[in-house]
């Protein structure tokens, strides 16, 4: 059964790479042919060539790389000094943390766009990258649950050894934070990676468009070219799939509390 509902979601992306192999008469044939009679590779070759898509690339990896560093940076400090650092109001400030994933992000829309319109960010890669630095609410809540398996023990013991707050969060919290660390670096990539409303709204640039804009706007520019749409949206899922494949035995491990016992 298990078998039997992989191929059902694997469905989908092999339709769209056999579709991206075929010619314009062969997608539109009825009824329809699951395999090409030849395969066309260079739908690929084509799908490249008609927008800037390796530019486009650049610019949506820029983006990941920096959303990521700033998640990895900012999100373990904020759950750390909530589980793990004794001061007077962590738990409302974790309560406030909690409660702005209440928030749509379609509420935030008009009001963020004006500060950063007043801030003159617009046309920028800045407000698709600097709330990174202060740490993402659903992240902060993960590696705080995290941290609270972690035994205290462990701290105390360090610090006994004269270890500093800051050592015992670099040599012995953040070591121990793997699984969802690389939950987070999944999330980020894949929010990212498929982002297409902000690009859409912040970057009136054509050189600095997002791979997601880039393909909307070949279907503007170039009409329903669907042999090189979908060479072009296959290219696109193959960084998210390899990620995954890399990732996933993190990812299956982030649900758990690990200790440092053996």
């Amino acid at each position: 059964m298990l078998a039997l509902l992989g191929i059902v979601f694997l469905f989908p992306f092999l339709w769209l790479f056999l579709t991206s192999l075929k010619t314009p008469e062969e997608i539109f044939r009825i009824p329809p042919s699951f395999f090409p009679k030849e395969w066309h590779w260079s739908n690929y070759i084509g799908a490249i060539e008609a927008i800037p898509f390796f530019r486009y690339m650049g610019n949506t990896l820029l983006l990941c790389a920096i959303n990521i560093a700033g998640q990895l940076f900012s999100a373990p400090l904020v759950a750390y000094s909530i589980s793990k650092v004794p001061w007077k109001g962590r738990g409302i400030i974790f309560s406030l943390v909690v409660a702005t994933m209440i928030l749509p992000a379609q509420v935030q829309l008009i009001p963020v766009y004006i500060i950063f319109a007043k801030l003159g960010w617009v046309n920028t890669f800045l407000p698709l990258t600097i709330g990174s630095f202060f740490g993402a609410p659903f992240y902060i809540f993960l590696l705080r649950q995290f941290m609270m398996g972690i035994p205290r023990e462990l701290s105390e013991a360090a610090k006994m050894d004269g270890a500093s707050e800051p050592r015992i969060y670099i040599q012995i919290i953040m070591p121990m934070l793997k699984p969802p660390l690389m939950t987070i670096v999944l999330f980020t990539f894949v929010g990212t990676y498929t982002d297409f409303m902000g690009p859409l709204i912040y970057l009136n640039d054509n050189a600095k468009w997002t791979i997601t804009v880039g393909l909307q706007g070949f279907l503007q520019d170039h009409g329903a070219q669907w042999e090189l749409l979908m060479a072009a949206s296959a290219i696109f899922t193959i960084p998210m799939v390899l990620l995954y494949f890399f990732g996933q035995k993190y990812f299956m491990k982030a649900g758990s509390a690990l200790t440092g016992f053996k």
